[in-house]
């Protein structure tokens, strides 16, 4: 948060992202993006992006349980305008699992078999 973007020849894949809030909106901005890293995936939704590319999100909470999401992707290499877009957030009930996928996901079988258990102990949560 608040931190300073990484120089140019430092650049992680998916790009190098700072925060810092705007009021009561959280404002995250991408650059840096690997050059062999050319898509970015963002809510069900993949776009193609060069190494020079900007990236703008903010993050609203407009109700307890609604975010507002609202983005802008800058690419003059890739794009003859920027473009942008907006969402609406909600809650979901149930636990959150990790979503990021490698070979063979060994991981999601703990994380499952951890959830089957803790539904069968009695009083805990």
């Amino acid at each position: 948060m608040n931190a300073e973007h990484l120089p140019d020849n430092v650049r992680p894949w998916m790009g190098d992202s700072i925060g810092r809030w705007e009021g009561d909106t959280l404002f995250v901005e991408t650059t840096n993006f690997h050059p062999g890293q050319s898509f970015r995936v963002a809510l069900k939704h993949q776009f193609y992006v060069t190494k020079d590319a900007i990236v703008k999100e903010w993050f609203t909470r407009v109700a307890e349980q609604e975010i507002l999401y609202r983005f802008e992707v800058n690419d003059p290499g890739a794009h003859s305008d920027k473009w942008i877009g907006e969402l609406t957030l909600r809650a979901t009930e149930g636990p959150i699992y990790e979503y990021a996928c490698h070979e063979a996901n060994y991981a999601m079988r703990g994380i499952l078999r951890g959830a089957r258990l803790a539904e069968t102990s009695p009083g805990e949560d």
